[in-house]
């Protein structure tokens, strides 16, 4: 039963970072990111916020996926 609903919470762990990860933008955007790149450095600083969480929420994902890996692999 335990093992059970570690497994049910790994699978959501597991879906909650691909969801996050996905939702991440690119570090390169190519020859159309330096153009209208440079613009949005200048005037839109919103997405580097969106992108800071997104990569909290992925590093607190992770931490706790592995957890519950190893509590699934000691039971």
């Amino acid at each position: 039963m335990l093992k059970t609903i570690a497994l049910v919470i790994q699978v959501l762990l597991g879906l909650g970072l691909i969801a996050t990860i996905l939702l991440q933008s690119g570090k390169s955007a190519g020859l159309s990111g330096s153009i209208a790149g440079g613009s949005e450095a200048l005037f839109g600083g919103k997405k580097k916020g969106l992108d800071e969480l997104l990569a909290k929420i992925t590093a607190w994902l992770v931490a706790a996926f592995m957890i519950i890996t190893l509590v699934i692999a000691i039971l």
